[in-house]
């Protein structure tokens, strides 16, 4: 088994906050066992990016696997320089003394196939071209990401997870864990997500990539061998995602009806700073997400469909799970509401799994799986606490 190379140390005084994992190094992992996928093709070779976080205990059982959501990636808590002064996008989960505490656990994040950020996708270099796959990278499904997680697991040496852990596509993740490899996870925690997609997510889905693909820059997908990003369309879509993971009282207590200069301009410029903000979200998504990627991850959504191989029934894709579940969901979350979190936690409990439920009083929206809302992090971290108990941690 090849050591693990150890997360880049701190040399000086630590300028991050105490709870903080501090500086953390990205890790890359090479497969040459070619990937069977679910569309029918296959990756004959291909890299992971990841990083960890504490320490894998003597016996390997203190690991906990986190998935991502649609636009994250490796990086889920501590830093890279010392001058940055925006952590991991789960950073509030993640460290000493969090729900995920790495005085006790083991924490994995992988930035998945397809993805953008440094595992093979889109803009990695296709061997037998010679150039970026762009629209020849394979359609990826969560089944398949799942295959690769659990590769990378198996190359680590952990044989069980003592959880897997995600919010919204990354909780889809978490349900495909325990239902085809249950041996290898003792805890499913499933946030803010649901059983599959509804018409209407699949609409906003569909109306997102639309929005990338009638951008003349876009050119197929092969926009790199034109030296152009279609930028216009990935601006465009991020916009519109990102109003749907907010909800109604976020905005207007962020925002309301201000104007951005005071008084109405009468124009089709920025006006409302409602407008400013997502003009920004789109203009920063544009500089670190890549389209082609953008285009998989919301099919790998819209597919996500659990039961279907179980004749529709979501108990039946349950059955056999050797898991135990923490599902958590949000009031204020409006795009994979607690509605469907319950159809989760019924279907667990009709084939009788152990399974604990919080639906979270929350003002945010969808984004709340991210925040510091209190009483979801005292959920999450009772729950992490009765994990570390089972494994002597």
């Amino acid at each position: 088994m090849p050591p693990l190379d150890p997360p880049e140390p701190l040399t000086q005084t630590s300028p991050f906050p105490s709870d903080s994992v501090g500086l953390v190094a990205p890790q890359r992992m090479a497969f040459d066992i070619p990937l069977e996928l679910e569309g029918g093709k296959r990756l004959d070779a291909y890299e992971l990016v990841y990083e960890t976080y504490g320490t894998l205990n003597a016996d390997r059982s203190n690991a906990i696997l986190v998935c991502h959501a649609l636009s994250g990636d490796h990086h889920a808590a501590g830093y890279h320089r010392p001058e940055d002064r925006k952590p991991g996008w789960w950073d509030v989960c993640i460290g000493p003394g969090k729900p995920f505490d790495t005085r006790k656990f083991f924490v994995v994040s992988l930035n998945n196939l397809g993805g953008c950020k440094g595992s093979t996708g889109p803009t990695s270099t296709n061997p037998a071209t010679g150039k970026a796959y762009g629209p020849d990278f394979p359609i990826m499904t969560v089944g398949d990401w799942v295959n690769s997680q659990r590769r990378l697991g198996e190359r680590l040496g952990i044989r069980q997870w003592a959880a897997v852990a995600g919010g919204s596509l990354g909780g889809m993740q978490v349900m495909q864990w325990s239902i085809h490899h249950s041996e290898c996870v003792r805890h499913a925690l499933v946030i803010a997500a649901t059983p599959k997609l509804s018409a209407q997510n699949i609409a906003f889905n569909e109306v997102a990539r639309q929005a990338i693909l009638s951008d003349p820059d876009f050119h197929d997908g092969r926009y790199d061998e034109y030296g152009v990003v279609p930028r216009r369309g990935l601006m465009l879509a991020r916009m519109l995602g990102h109003i749907t993971y907010l909800s109604e009282d976020a905005m207007r207590e962020r925002f309301g009806r201000e104007l951005r200069e005071g008084r109405i301009q009468f124009g089709f410029d920025v006006e409302f700073q409602v407008e400013s903000y997502l003009r920004y979200q789109g203009t920063s998504f544009v500089d670190r997400f890549d389209a082609n990627t953008y285009l998989l991850m919301t099919k790998a959504l819209d597919y996500f469909d659990p039961a279907q191989e179980f004749g529709g029934n979501l108990p039946q894709a349950f059955a056999t799970s050797q898991s135990q579940f923490l599902v958590v969901s949000f009031t204020s979350d409006w795009r994979f509401s607690s509605a469907r979190s319950r159809e989760i936690v019924n279907a667990l409990m009709e084939v009788r799994k152990p399974v604990c439920y919080a639906d979270i009083r929350s003002t945010q929206g969808h984004d709340d799986f991210l925040m510091p809302n209190p009483h979801y992090l005292h959920v999450l971290q009772a729950y992490m606490q009765r994990v570390a108990v089972e494994i002597g941690a």
